[in-house]
């Protein structure tokens, strides 16, 4: 009897640890897997793990819709930049196209007054009188001016050909009572000195037809005006005044006014740089590839 109640004894402690482990199994596997809920105020129940995968690919939606908006900024500023070399194109050519009908317009009596001659610059006038060569002035280096030559060299940072100096000389108009400046034109560095060009040196009345200039003020990178030395590198009026006692009136004489064995005249230079078109076409195809690649990257969605 003992030993049946011992059996019976043993095998309810077997049966109630089975059932104690089957329930925590039970448990383990029911509570591991569970990803966590809380409850709303409404009653319904929120899934997190749900929530923030949708939270993450909604931020990065709005990511690919912050860069797809900032990338179109590059084909439009590039169009715009075009836009705006096309209208300075054609402002160029009009600046270049009016500076060159006043060169060649039928040439006015030279006026003394100084309000009325800075609204000349580039107007061909006509002077007469006689120069003083006893006070040449040198602008220096400089290179005979050829329009076509210039055209085609135009934003290249040196310029091929010979170099030389233009000679500035006092001019006493007899029409006028006014001494001026007048460049005379270009000599080549082997005819700087006077005494080599003799023959050019006119002592009595001319006629002399220019461009009225106006002074001007020295760039970057240039040479400040050597008085002593009689080396100028920038045509500062008042200063070539002080030296020479003539007014601060300059021209510059046209080709016609050359004196045979002188400085060749015609060396205003009115070719502008103009390299507006190389922009253009820089900018519009810049513009050009970056909205193909735009459209291909947001719109066709097409891996690049």
């Amino acid at each position: 009897m003992s030993s049946l109640k011992a059996l019976l004894s043993s095998s309810t402690k077997a049966l109630t640890t089975l059932k104690n482990t089957h329930v925590i199994y039970i448990k383990r596997t029911l509570l591991l897997p569970r990803l966590p809920l809380f409850k709303r105020a409404d009653g319904r129940f929120i899934n997190l793990g749900r929530q923030s995968s949708s939270t993450a690919a909604s931020v990065e939606k709005e990511e690919d819709s912050f860069l797809k908006w900032v990338l179109l900024l590059i084909p439009v500023t590039a169009f715009g930049l075009g836009t705006w070399q096309v209208k300075r194109r054609q402002w160029k050519l009009q600046l270049i196209a009016d500076l060159r009908s006043l060169t060649t317009a039928e040439p006015i009596p030279l006026p003394v007054d100084p309000l009325e001659l800075k609204e000349l610059e580039y107007r061909r006038v006509r002077v007469r009188g006689r120069y003083d060569h006893s006070k040449e002035l040198y602008v220096l280096p400089r290179s005979p001016v050829d329009p076509e030559k210039e055209a085609r060299e135009a934003g290249r940072l040196t310029s091929s050909g010979d170099t030389g100096a233009n000679v500035i000389t006092p001019f006493y108009c007899t029409d006028l009572g006014v001494t001026i400046l007048v460049n005379r034109g270009f000599v080549p560095k082997t005819k700087i000195r006077p005494e080599t060009r003799m023959k050019g040196q006119m002592e009595g009345e001319v006629d002399v037809v220019g461009v009225v200039r106006l002074t001007e003020t020295r760039k970057p990178f240039v040479p400040n005006n050597n008085v002593e030395r009689n080396h100028w590198h920038y045509r500062d009026l008042e200063a070539m005044s002080r030296v020479t006692g003539a007014e601060p009136i300059f021209i510059d004489a046209d080709l016609g006014s050359t004196i045979p064995g002188g400085p060749i005249g015609g060396q205003t230079r009115v070719t502008l740089r103009n390299e507006h078109l190389q922009y253009i076409v820089t900018w519009y195809g810049l513009c050009a590839a970056t909205s193909y690649m735009w459209y291909a990257k947001f719109i066709k969605k097409i891996k690049l």
